[in-house]
């Protein structure tokens, strides 16, 4: 029934339109957002046509024999259509293991979108990774978010936080100052962590000059000087932070408490969900209490980033 084959950069355009329409794509899944890391990576991505249409797109690589839902990215998984129906998806994985058999792959790891990120709903994958696949979750991550619908009461020490920050004269604004910020998020995560962000601050350049409307940078300032701030990762359905930090002064003064009060209570998203990202330390199953308690004091609960593994 289905017609598999790898992407290829030919079909970028398809590739992209299909993704823009899709109920559970992002921009993250654009070709111009995940071909910036392609040097990291043996893309291993596929298309699946039905009757001589796209059906759905799965972004991957391959690493040795096993297949990887993206491991750039935080999510991917099957992307799929309004018109997507369970017993297509069905038999989509049923031919996709045969497919990966015949290739060599061994095993595929697998991360679904999560729910909040679907336009409409969007776990037929998810059914047909038990009933067909008999995969496994072998990784979760906690992420936490607000419903902007219905939002729950702050906790009150974020409320003093507010309050510290605008007696000190902090003031909260979207910036292009992407240097000065990645400087303290460099800084922070190397003493806390020995680690560097995600992104090289060429990078986050280069994707916000390619999205400007859906990446952007929002800073606490004191007289202009740069004391705190986050990027925020906008799609349809969620205003995700990718990253947040501030430096020893904006820390003393709160100013990550005044920066989300602002942006939670002045900024119209236009969408369903503020989300703050994942609190799970290096070994998946420790929460980082300290880090998710200050989401949950911002009214954010829980949603949870599943891995799923199978042999074909």
């Amino acid at each position: 029934m289905f017609e598999i084959i790898r992407y290829t950069p030919d079909k970028a355009d398809e590739w992209n339109q299909f993704i823009a329409k899709s109920k559970n794509g992002t921009f993250l899944f654009d070709r111009n957002y995940m071909d910036y890391h392609s040097d990291r990576f043996q893309d291993y991505s596929l298309l699946f046509y039905r009757e001589g249409k796209l059906f759905g797109l799965l972004p991957a690589n391959i690493q040795e024999d096993t297949l990887h839902s993206h491991q750039g990215l935080t999510y991917g998984g099957l992307i799929m259509n309004e018109k997507t129906i369970a017993e297509h998806v069905q038999q989509l994985f049923r031919e996709l293991n045969e497919w990966l058999k015949i290739k060599g792959i061994k095993k595929v790891v697998y991360k679904p979108v999560p729910h909040i990120f679907h336009s409409i709903p969007a776990e037929e994958d998810l059914f047909s990774l038990y009933s067909i696949c008999n995969a496994q979750i072998i990784d979760r991550s906690l992420s936490t978010a607000i419903d902007l619908i219905r939002p729950l009461a702050w906790h009150r020490d974020r409320k003093y936080g507010i309050n510290r920050s605008a007696k000190n004269g902090v003031t909260i604004k979207e910036s292009n100052n992407w240097s000065s910020f990645w400087q303290i998020l460099s800084e922070n995560l190397m003493e806390k962590y020995g680690a560097h962000p995600v992104h090289t601050l060429q990078e986050i350049e280069l994707l916000h000059s390619r999205f400007p409307q859906q990446i952007k940078l929002f800073t606490a300032c004191r007289e202009n000087e740069i004391l705190g701030g986050t990027v925020i990762y906008l799609t349809p359905q969620v205003a995700h932070t990718q990253y947040i930090s501030a430096n020893k002064e904006g820390k003393h003064l709160r100013v990550i408490d005044a920066l989300f009060h602002e942006l939670l209570q002045h900024y119209q998203w236009d969408c369903h969900y503020f989300n703050f990202g994942t609190s799970n330390g290096e070994d998946g199953h420790i929460l980082v209490e300290p880090l998710i308690h200050q989401k949950e004091g911002f009214g954010g609960r829980g949603i949870c980033y599943d891995t799923y593994e199978w042999k074909p």
